[in-house]
């Protein structure tokens, strides 16, 4: 691959979902209803119409002109995988991408892949029968990883927060342990699929992802079409280099983005008033307490994120930035320095053309946007 995923095929995956999503919200429309709900133009919404008939996922309510058209329950289940350096979430979705079954585990750090696909498919197992399937009744899974991912390889590349993955096919292992085919892709890509589908970047064809946690990613839209690069790895936002001269990262580099904005710095800045064994959900919750270090100390991390933003900002001009992940539920603690620096930093027509907002869909991003390329991109699971 050389840059991009095929724009006019995601586009139109992109469309397809979103004539879906709509139809689940609002029921049985008419052709016409469902241009003026989606936004979408009467050419385009015939022409999904007609593939969702001849698929047999639409039907017409009677055969008068311009009757409503209503989704039709496909049989079998789609999984979503998502993976993190200490947890794990699994949902199971019809194969509409509506969602029936989702839960979330804590994983060992730096786990190797082994105990994550176990514990993955025994996840998978309890999801299906709280459902009444089983493995047998999956038609399509897919996964997230905070990774950089090779090429068509699908190789989990060397600078993983998962080191216990490095090396490792990850569709081809979960697969096997599935007994199904996995589409994989990085967390924060699936993250921006997911908020294009459901969440707060529906609509819109030009925006970025964040992901923000123990490492800092980010999921790149350019005209409908996910930005994934010649060898797989675009979007490490986190290895931007902010001091040349600072901390060795876990990349090998120096001064990274992650070295003074990832979870782990954060939370060492802190141990010395509030202990060694701080997780980062509680110095949030004490930062929106009002402590005044836990302020200060994620204040910090949104102005060196907001700084490598404004960089970002001024390369593709997106239409808006959606910040996800663990360290985004600090809200306007985090946000509020992230815009004032791209205010400050970036070319000033392109910050103002530019929006920076909270996820809509919280710590389900990741999976949500899993389950969206199992339901609706299954077909460019290659591409992933």
């Amino acid at each position: 691959m050389s840059g991009y995923s095929g724009s006019p095929a995601d586009l139109g995956r992109a469309n397809r979902r979103r004539v879906v999503k709509v139809l689940q919200e609002r029921g049985p429309l008419s052709q016409a209803e469902l241009a003026r709900e989606s936004g979408l133009s009467p050419a385009t919404i015939s022409a999904i119409v007609r593939a969702l008939l001849a698929e047999e996922r639409l039907e017409r309510e009677s055969s008068r002109r311009g009757a409503p058209l209503r989704l039709l329950p496909l049989p079998g289940f789609v999984l979503g995988f998502d993976y993190d350096q200490r947890h794990l979430r699994v949902a199971v979705a019809d194969r509409n991408g509506g969602v029936i079954a989702d839960a979330a585990k804590a994983l060992p750090r730096d786990h190797d892949a082994a105990t994550g696909m176990r514990a993955g498919v025994t996840m998978a197992k309890l999801l299906l029968r709280q459902a009444n399937g089983s493995l047998d009744d999956v038609v399509a899974a897919a996964m997230g990883l905070p990774a950089p991912l090779l090429g068509e390889s699908h190789l989990v590349g060397s600078s993983s927060i998962l080191p216990g993955w490095v090396g490792v096919r990850a569709d081809e292992a979960l697969a096997t342990a599935l007994g199904h085919p996995v589409a994989v892709d990085n967390d924060a890509n699936l993250g921006a699929l997911a908020e294009m589908t459901w969440g707060a970047g529906r609509g819109m064809s030009n925006l970025v992802y964040l992901k923000l946690a123990t490492g800092i990613g980010a999921g790149i839209v350019v005209d409908g079409s996910i930005v994934r690069g010649a060898a797989g790895t675009a979007g490490e936002i986190g290895h931007t280099t902010m001091d040349e001269h600072g901390e060795v990262c876990r990349c090998g580099n120096r001064g990274c983005l992650e070295t003074v904005a990832g979870a782990d710095t954060l939370l060492r800045l802190l141990a010395a008033r509030h202990g060694p064994d701080l997780e980062l959900h509680e110095a949030i919750d004490a930062a929106l307490a009002g402590d005044a270090g836990c302020r200060r100390v994620i204040g910090d991390a949104g102005r060196h994120i907001g700084v490598a933003l404004a960089n970002l900002v001024n390369l593709l001009s997106p239409e808006l930035i959606i910040a996800g992940g663990e360290l985004a539920a600090a809200g306007d603690i985090l946000l509020d320095p992230m815009r004032e620096a791209v205010g400050r930093f970036a070319i000033d027509t392109a910050a103002r053309a530019t929006s920076l907002a909270p996820s809509a869909l919280g710590d389900r991003a990741e999976v949500l946007g899993a389950v969206a390329l199992a339901a609706f991109g299954s077909e460019d699971a290659s591409a992933a």
